[in-house]
């Protein structure tokens, strides 16, 4: 895939939490570029199916991606399915605060399984599905708190800074017919912001807080790029990573 594939028009395409937030405005951007939009989903089963209706009845995936098992038996119904996957975007994600003193294993799995682990083992499955086809694109979403350090989330930092070097690793090892790039969002607001997210916003260079479909915007950069652009991180957050 050594061309620039601009145009997703039919292009196989799974988010991972497109139910809700950041992965449902990615959803509905990449069918608005007429891609063949995958919606997974674990327990929103009502705001999966209203994003799925909004892509065009785009088909919905369940799947606990705590469980590698439940991972491996999406990908394979994916293949089974459509024939192939063009791309994939690692968005589902889980986020608490405690003190670090505090943190327990279960809290410490809690993060990890999902924001790490299943990261991991679904760049895995997406890459085998991808390669029968000739290759494919992965863009896995980080965070800024994989790029600075919160005292009160260091399970989370630990888990998106895992995130970022994963990108970088599989981006060598999938190597030349699949590339792998991370998003790395900045403050992005689905509701009343609190006053920890308004001091953040205040300190953001661009003085305002993004929004789901900037982030998308570079997600789908990365899904057309060409193979030249791999293992990369691109932090959209308004310059925020820069202070």
């Amino acid at each position: 895939m050594a061309s620039r594939q601009s145009d997703l028009t039919g292009k196989v395409i799974l988010v991972t939490g497109a139910a809700k937030r950041i992965g449902r405005g990615i959803a509905l951007r990449l069918a608005e570029r007429g891609a063949r939009v995958l919606i997974h989903y674990g327990e929103s089963v009502e705001e999966a199916r209203k994003t799925s209706a909004e892509c065009g009845g785009a088909p919905l995936y369940r799947a606990n991606l705590e469980k590698v098992g439940e991972i491996e038996a999406m990908f394979r119904e994916i293949g089974e399915q459509h024939g192939r996957l063009d791309g994939l975007v690692n968005n589902a994600a889980r986020f608490t605060r405690f003190d670090p003193m505090e943190i327990t294993e279960a809290d410490w799995d809690f993060i990890h399984a999902v924001n790490l682990k299943a990261v991991f083992f679904s760049c895995q499955q997406g890459a085998k599905l991808m390669r029968k086809s000739g290759g494919g694109r992965i863009v896995n979403i980080s965070s800024l708190g994989g790029i600075r350090p919160w005292a009160e989330h260091a399970h989370y930092c630990a888990s998106k800074a895992g995130v970022i070097m994963l990108t970088k690793a599989l981006a060598k090892a999938f190597a030349p017919e699949i590339t792998v790039n991370s998003v790395a969002p900045g403050v992005i607001p689905f509701g009343p912001v609190d006053e920890r997210a308004q001091a953040m916003i205040a300190a953001t260079p661009a003085q305002r807080p993004g929004t789901a479909e900037e982030i998308a915007d570079a997600v789908i950069y990365f899904l057309t790029a060409t193979n030249f652009v791999t293992g990369q991180l691109l932090a959209v957050d308004g310059g925020l990573s820069q202070k």
